[in-house]
């Protein structure tokens, strides 16, 4: 995991050698289990270092540290568990909610989970829309992560509901999104947010057009919202 820990220090994180092994099992737990059933079509040992572990880091540039230091984390539509786990080992205080309604992926996340000896993460095999409802996850997190989840107008109808007032949505995004960002504006102040910022990610390895959109929670998330399973997507606002 060496260009992992050397482009990691960019983000201005430190990785010890217990972390590195943590990456690295997860490494090998991913390339396995992706021999059975399609997890990522990124598989190359260099290219996981930078293209997803990396990736997910980039999240740090714009995570307050009191977040870092302890705050709730759920990532929806969680896949292979990115960038979540990434998040959670380098940052074991996190507590983490993965959320993946593909049941085989669920499976997935736990074993890793277990394998990697992680504390205060779960995995919930449903969907973000039920769960947005769920008293137990509304509106209880400090920040909602979104990786290769959906556009950003059905991206604010998943992610916001789950955020305390305050708290923020990271959505990580690629090439012009200009459009995509105009197109969301309504669906975001419906459901709670505003637009907090857009962050350029510019670490060696990831300058292709890579940004981050960040979310803030300015008011509650009417009761309404989300809406059932596959409507924000079919029909954004």
């Amino acid at each position: 995991m060496d260009l992992l820990r050397r482009h990691a220090t960019a983000l201005g994180i430190t990785l010890n050698d217990a972390q590195l092994d943590q990456f690295q099992r997860f490494y090998q737990e991913l390339t396995n289990w992706n021999q059975r059933f399609n997890l990522t079509r990124i598989t190359g040992y260099d290219d996981v270092q930078i293209k997803h572990f990396l990736d997910s880091l980039t999240a740090a540039s714009v995570i307050p540290q009191v977040a870092k230091d302890g705050g709730r984390f759920v990532d929806i539509g969680a896949g292979a568990g990115l960038p979540g786990l990434a998040l959670k080992i380098a940052f074991p205080a996190i507590r983490l909610t993965l959320i993946e309604a593909t049941g085989k992926k669920a499976n997935f996340l736990r074993h890793v989970v277990q394998a990697l000896g992680l504390d205060s993460v779960e995995v919930e095999a449903e969907r973000s829309e039920v769960l947005a409802q769920d008293p137990r996850f509304r509106q209880q997190f400090d920040v909602a992560l979104a990786r290769a989840l959906a556009p950003m107008a059905p991206l604010a109808e998943m992610a916001l509901p789950f955020c305390k007032t305050g708290g923020i949505v990271v959505a990580y995004k690629k090439g012009d999104i200009d459009a995509e960002l105009a197109a969301a504006r309504r669906a975001i102040a419906t459901v709670g947010g505003e637009m907090l910022r857009r962050h350029e990610v510019d670490v060696e390895g990831l300058r292709d057009g890579r940004c981050l959109v960040v979310l803030r929670k300015a008011r509650p998330t009417p009761s309404e919202y989300p809406r059932r399973p596959g409507t924000p997507q079919k029909s954004p606002l």
